[in-house]
């Protein structure tokens, strides 16, 4: 009973905020967390000891192993389901998958360490307070840290590819360095964080706000080599997820900093964002592919021949990019000292939310493979999760939901 009265609660403060802000879209939280609780519980019963969920394709589920950069997207979107229901049961489950990359700082990760142990050992500790997830932590942190580089001014993102290949989903991968460099005392974590966003900020955006994908460094010097795309339409357009990260990494990074630096950076990174939203505030997956209405600078010019766009081609959205911004732009509603900016973030956000919790994106119960959302694209060009469930965008999305749910209550 105490927590059917804690769903309910949130589920009226959610449904009653348009009241006060305006007319604004109403989210139905209730079926939400029903429909995760439902798929959750599903999707935990298949999974192997060593496997989490990644995608849902041709009707069939495919799992990862525990080294994918993928893995702690499960065992956090269990944690946000506890925080937002109180369930025991769903606590239990978030723990047995939490604990399954107990090892992970001893197997063959990446850059994406941050991504793996903050969405399941940092979210275990936001929620219950344990401090028993602090050693995976400190070693994650450690781990992340071998991987920058003085001369470069960033971590590396790709072992194997380009000369320093640096991706603008990094970003994302600093909220780690910055949590364990203020719970161990470590500033050396600090500075590397910040050293990685300044140098992002001078070499991936341009001046419209946008960002490349991928700059590439010569390790030797430090200088950019190039610029470029590997998940977008080309090199110079707007891949709508790398846009995502970057908001909500510059987000994160002035949170975790107070660098009114990153706060501009993030501003700037939603000031392109918003005006080129559809309506319902879901992105298409790159923002200038071609046949993307209103589309700018949409020609073939170096993007990779496997995937080549003709007429008539579907002009694909990605929930997982929408789930992202929303969540991104809930904090920087918080974050800004612009009032009315403040407001039309809250505003977006809360479309996306609604439009991500309408039929045409939110799975019925017993379908999808057990994840939440349809409609996410992965990697177009190598025609890899294209238009499929993702693992992290149900996770951006039960985080956007608990974060509008501490704003109300």
């Amino acid at each position: 009973m105490k927590n059917l009265n804690k769903l309910f609660k949130i589920a009226a403060a959610l449904f009653l905020l348009p009241a006060c802000c305006g007319t604004q879209p109403r989210i139905p939280t209730t079926r939400i967390l029903e429909v995760a609780r439902t798929q959750f519980i599903a999707m935990d019963a298949r999974l192997s000891p060593d496997e989490m969920p990644r995608t849902f394709e041709n009707g069939k589920p495919v799992d990862s192993h525990l080294d994918y950069w993928c893995s702690g997207f499960f065992p956090g979107s269990l944690w946000y389901l506890y925080g937002l229901t109180g369930d025991e049961d769903i606590r239990r489950l978030a723990e047995k998958n939490t604990r399954k990359l107990n090892d992970i700082c001893v197997l063959n990760t990446s850059h994406d360490i941050g991504f793996q142990v903050m969405c399941s050992f940092g979210n275990e500790y936001r929620m219950t307070g344990d401090t028993s997830v602090f050693p995976v932590m400190r070693s994650a942190a450690a781990k992340l840290a071998r991987r920058f580089s003085p001369v470069v001014g960033c971590t590396l993102s790709w072992d194997k590819c380009f000369h320093f290949p640096v991706i603008i989903d990094n970003m994302m991968n600093l909220e780690l360095l910055m949590e364990a460099s203020r719970l161990f005392a470590c500033d050396s974590l600090r500075q590397i964080a910040c050293t990685h966003a300044n140098t992002t900020m001078a070499n991936h955006f341009r001046p419209d706000g946008s960002s490349f994908h991928l700059v590439d460094y010569d390790p030797e010097t430090g200088s950019v080599i190039r610029k470029r795309t590997v998940q977008g339409f080309a090199d110079a357009t707007a891949w709508a997820r790398g846009q995502a990260w970057g908001l909500y990494g510059y987000t994160v990074m002035y949170e975790k900093s107070g660098d009114k630096r990153y706060l501009e950076q993030a501003e700037r990174i939603a000031g392109y964002i918003l005006p080129r939203l559809p309506k319902d505030g879901i992105p298409y997956w790159d923002f200038n592919a071609p046949g993307t209405p209103d589309a700018v600078g949409s020609d073939a010019e170096g993007h990779p021949a496997a995937y080549s766009w003709k007429e008539g081609d579907k002009v694909l959205r990605d929930a997982s990019a929408g789930a992202i911004m929303a969540s991104a732009l809930i904090s920087l509603s918080g974050d800004t000292p612009d009032r009315k900016r403040a407001k039309q973030y809250l505003k977006v956000a809360r479309r996306q939310i609604a439009t991500l919790s309408s039929q045409e994106y939110l799975a019925e119960p017993g379908t999808n493979g057990g994840f939440l959302l349809k409609h996410s694209v992965g990697n177009l060009h190598n025609n890899v999760e294209v238009d499929v469930p993702l693992t992290y965008a149900d996770y951006y999305f039960l985080e956007s939901l608990w974060k509008l749910s501490r704003i109300v209550i």
